[in-house]
């Protein structure tokens, strides 16, 4: 016989067998009443070798540092000297120490057999070998339902390494009485090894694994601690285990229905997780006080949540698989788009609960893209909390669902868990739940992943992460309970990790073996959970096979009438348009624009609030100056600048937006004494609701930044939500929303939005990563016809509404104020793209008067179109409708127009006229033909500072060309163009190489010889 002798711990171990072995067992056959007390016999014969290790060599450790808690303690040495500082002075240690130590004094006093001989070591030993169960006990989890993965154990979980025996299984330790939850509060100080086991194994070492030890707040531990260790068992009533039966059967026999009937289809079932559907309904259940859910979610199992948990016509989704998705009689206010595949459509529906209640659902459409439509499902419960007061944030809930792959892999899913706590983002708290297929499309985890688990990129967040073998439905069931207890009580987000299979690989016409052989050969031969759930429940005798065959037949006929009545199904209006907002106009029904001017008193009163800030606040001298400059704009109605014209009811967003990146904004002050934060904004009126006006600096993050204001501007078309990024540049990193979601999202799943995207843009020599927003990717994306020249008359007019967005590149802050105007004017909404300014921000010639922001007709700036966006500035020299002097018409847009103006005035050229496209898409053809007939001898140029191959030219080309073959004007070569030659990188990176190649475009512009095709 070996012996390991540790300090304070002098007993024989049994060479070659594992305690551990033995404790297993030992929960086994307490579980099935199979284990008296004292009945040593069952150790043996019930015990199973496992590898030995060997135990760490003690290190002592300073006396410094006897200010640790005793839980963190894991050295003998440690021990010793604590157990000999306290001897010395009780002061010395820790609180925890000094209880323990006081209550082992005291309780060794009393005269019990059990605890002869115990030393305090043991006893610390003990409550470590307690800790390593809590924090290492879900290694030891039954969590694969195939038995495919082989996890070594920890030895920390063998009591043998602590130097107990199986002589010691039923010796009596003390505890003590701590403040803390579980087992360790049953006021029972006095415990047996054994008893201690049984409930550490039944606990954490069954179907279910639980990660909380990470979380540093001790109130949440204890929390938990008390739900898992809990004396009594889960314990279903009949009637809960019939719902949850049920609610398994639909589960399975839908996806054995779609099989049946579209053998060759895909669908990306939920064969071999389908307790994934009782599991969110139950969590649905338990959530109390809920009112809305928002749910994300990728492909797989997504029609099973469309119709079981969400409640979407079964007869519909049906008709989808057979291609009958567009309504039969087209008309007005009947758009249905491009549509997309029957699994990214999404939809809402208000759901019963168990509890009488009723809670509106809403599946949030995304594309393939995995993980992108998290920050959407964000924004949107953010977006809902706001409009329904909730500030407590209980009535709102997102929900987002992941597979293994994506979850350990996707960044944004990394970005989103950041934004949770963050003030102007959080949504008091997510309840994630993975979906663990055990392999991503055919990758395995150890490809996939660093890291031991896919959800481990949550403990930075501090979540609660719990694993469940897929196949227990109660198990299931049971976490999902306590994912939503948890988050209702903490308002944090919680991990739900559903370890299961795919039983027909990434989807149904997939061949999965070709990677997976060995899985998927269990896989061909593992009963369903169905089955398992069925026999369990059978053996048990607690429901009956008529039962269970009652509740089959009922399925299976509702899911045969449904499909006879999907033949006949025609969507209608509703089943697209569900998600349009009441009174606001589809793409094919006109809607009048209206003039976006301001009341004169209500500027003057916006703007003096706006500069304006309390007596005893000190802010940067700086600052002060900016705000008596802008005080005095509003005053004399003179050279208003850009940082004045955002006094709009907003939620802004992005990196640095409250300065702003250029200094030129400071919509957030801050006290140079006292730090204090100050928003002008928020003081409009009395008693203003803190969030009506918004502005907010974000994590440095673009892709779920973007999506999360995406998805707070779709919730609600009341307001104007902004993204502004740091410099356009940069906004590529957000790319999957632009293609995806703002794009084509009206186009895919008729959902509009308003959102503003704001994105830094123009050329003044900061090289190739601080000059362009990319404004060719936004043009390239637009779905206006280049050929053809739409119904222009403004009574009739549906072109912005026909089009997927609008991308501007203003010049002025009056235009830049009534183009945001205009989006809460318009009664349908489309996505706005500006690049906007970064020099022209403080240049002397762009200003604007009072008078182009009021709504008084007469007044300067109220021109033919009213006192609104000018999708066009015609020249400013006064040039009346024909002016056949002038030899050359240049148009521009953006920034460069004020430098090729400076140069006109310098060479007198006053037979130049320059007009500025300040609306590119959808192309303004009226205003160009204006400009054209005004201009009948003139050579016509497009000049840009951006690259010949980037920029504006190319989707201007060919809409200049159609608007002048209309009117008779000439061919493509009497387009010049002007600008930079092509180029891989945006810009040059000499700031002297910038300086020429911009004087010299904007002197070839105005040059007096013609210019030659293209250059």
């Amino acid at each position: 016989m070996a012996v390991r002798r540790d300090a304070g711990c002098r007993r024989a171990v049994p060479s070659g067998r594992s305690l551990m072995g033995s404790v297993s067992s030992i929960a086994s056959a307490a579980a099935d009443g199979r284990l008296d007390s004292g009945n040593e016999k069952a150790i043996h014969t019930q015990a199973r070798a496992l590898p030995r290790f060997a135990a760490p060599a003690p290190r002592a450790v300073p006396l410094s540092r006897l200010t640790d808690s005793f839980l963190d303690g894991t050295s003998s040495v440690y021990l010793e000297e604590l157990q000999r500082a306290w001897e010395a002075d009780p002061n010395s240690v820790d609180e925890s120490w000094d209880n323990f130590s006081r209550n082992f004094v005291g309780q060794a006093a009393t005269t019990s057999p059990g605890l002869s001989g115990q030393t305090i070591q043991e006893s610390m030993w003990l409550l470590l070998l307690v800790r390593s169960y809590q924090v290492s006990g879900h290694l030891k989890a039954k969590l694969d339902p195939l038995g495919l993965e082989e996890r070594p154990v920890p030895d920390v979980l063998d009591p043998a390494f602590y130097g107990f025996s199986e002589a010691d299984l039923d010796r009596e330790f003390f505890l003590g009485v701590w403040r803390m939850a579980g087992f360790l509060s049953d006021n029972r100080p006095v415990q047996t090894l054994r008893s201690v086991l049984e409930r550490l194994e039944q606990a954490y070492c069954g179907t279910l694994g639980y990660e909380y030890m990470h979380i540093p707040d001790h109130d949440k531990c204890n929390w938990l601690r008390d739900k898992i260790e809990t004396v009594n068992t889960r314990e279903y009533t009949y009637d809960r285990r019939q719902v949850m039966l049920d609610r398994l059967i639909w589960s399975t026999q839908f996806e054995n229905f779609l099989a049946t009937k579209w053998t060759t289809t895909k669908r990306f079932g939920l064969e071999g997780a389908e307790t994934l559907i009782p599991g969110m309904k139950e969590m649905f259940d338990r959530a109390a006080d809920l009112v809305n859910i928002a749910i994300g979610m990728p492909h797989r199992g997504r029609l099973n949540v469309l119709g079981n948990v969400v409640r979407k016509p079964l007869r519909q989704i049906f008709s989808e698989f057979s291609g009958g998705t567009k309504p039969v009689n087209e008309g007005e206010g009947l758009y249905t788009g491009t549509g997309d595949v029957k699994y990214h459509l999404g939809t809402s529906y208000d759901r019963p609960t168990r509890g009488g209640k009723h809670i509106h659902l809403s599946l949030v459409a995304n594309p393939s893209h995995l993980e992108a439509v998290d920050p959407v499902v964000a924004g949107k419960t953010r977006g809902k909390q706001y409009y329904s007061n909730d500030r407590d944030r209980t009535k709102n809930l997102g929900v987002m669902l992941h597979g293994d792959g994506s979850f350990s892999g996707q960044g944004v899913v990394y970005e989103i868990l950041h934004l949770s706590a963050l003030e102007n983002y959080t949504t008091g708290g997510t309840i994630h739940i993975v979906v663990n297929n055990q392999v991503a499309f055919t990758t395995d985890p150890s490809s996939g992943r660093s890291s031991q688990y896919c959800t481990d990129v949550a403990k930075a967040l501090d979540a609660p992460i719990f694993h469940v073998n897929g196949d227990d439905l109660e198990a299931v069931v049971h976490v999902c309970e306590l994912a939503a207890e948890w988050r209702q009580t903490f308002h944090s987000d919680v991990v739900v990790d559903i370890v299961c299979y795919r039983r027909f690989g990434h989807n149904e016409i997939d061949e999965p073996s070709f990677t997976q052989p060995k899985m998927y050969k269990v896989v061909r031969n593992h009963p369903s959970a169905l089955e398992i759930y069925q026999n369990k429940l059978l053996e048990s005798g607690k429901i009956s096979k008529e039962d269970i065959d009652r509740l089959n037949k009922k399925v299976s006929t509702i899911l045969n009438e449904e499909f006879k009545n999907s033949k006949d199904y025609v969507p209608n209006k509703r089943d697209w348009l569900s998600a349009y907002w009441t009174g606001f106009k589809s793409p094919e029904q006109i809607s009048r624009i209206r003039n976006t001017g301001v009341k004169l008193e209500i500027l003057k009163r916006v703007g003096e609030a706006m500069t304006t800030f309390p007596e005893t606040f000190k802010p940067h001298r700086a600052v002060k100056k900016i705000f008596d400059q802008q005080r005095q704009m509003i005053e004399t109605g003179e050279g208003i600048d850009w940082a004045v014209v955002e006094g709009n009811h907003v939620r802004l967003s992005g990196q640095d937006v409250e300065r702003g990146t250029f200094s030129h904004r400071h919509s957030v002050i801050h006290d140079q004494e006292t730090g204090e934060r100050y928003c002008p904004l928020d003081n409009l009126v009395m008693n203003q609701d803190e969030e009506l006006f918004t502005v907010s600096n974000s994590s440095l993050s673009e892709f779920a930044v973007l999506g999360f204001e995406l998805g707070y501007s779709m919730e609600n078309p009341n307001s104007l939500v902004l993204w502004e990024a740091q410099f356009g540049d940069f906004s590529n990193g957000a790319q999957v929303i632009f293609d995806q979601f703002l794009s084509s999202g009206e186009s895919k799943w008729l959902r509009q939005t308003g959102l503003v995207v704001c994105l830094p843009h123009g050329y003044d020599g900061q090289g190739p990563e601080h000059s362009s927003a990319r404004l060719e990717h936004f043009l390239q994306m637009s779905d206006d016809n280049p050929y053809v020249i739409p119904e222009m008359d403004p009574t009739l007019r549906k072109q912005i509404q026909q089009c997927n967005w609008q991308v501007v590149n203003v010049t002025t802050p009056a235009n830049y104020f009534h183009v945001l105007r205009r989006q809460i004017h318009w009664d349908f909404r489309k996505p706005l793209i500006v690049m906007s300014p970064k020099n022209l921000l403080r240049h002397k010639d762009c200003k604007s008067n009072l008078s182009e922001f009021d709504d008084l007709a007469g007044h300067p700036g109220f021109d033919k179109q009213g006192t609104c966006f000018k999708r066009l500035i015609k020249d400013q020299n006064n040039h009346k409708d024909l002016e056949e002097g002038i030899n050359c018409l240049v148009l521009c847009s953006g920034k460069v127009y004020y430098e090729l103006d400076e140069e006109r005035r310098k060479t007198e050229r006053t037979d130049v006229a320059i007009c500025r496209v300040e609306q590119l898409c959808p192309f303004p053809y009226d205003l160009i033909q204006r400009e054209l007939k005004r201009y009948p001898n003139a050579e016509i140029v497009w000049c840009q500072e951006e690259l010949m191959n980037m920029g504006a030219y190319s989707y201007i080309n060919p809409r200049l060309l159609t608007a002048m073959k209309a009117l008779g004007r000439g061919s493509i070569e009497d387009i010049k163009y002007v600008g930079r030659a092509p180029s891989a990188a945006t810009a040059t990176g000499f700031y002297s190489a910038h300086v020429q190649e911009q004087t010299e475009l904007v002197q070839k512009a105005l040059q007096r010889d013609p210019i030659s095709y293209p250059f």
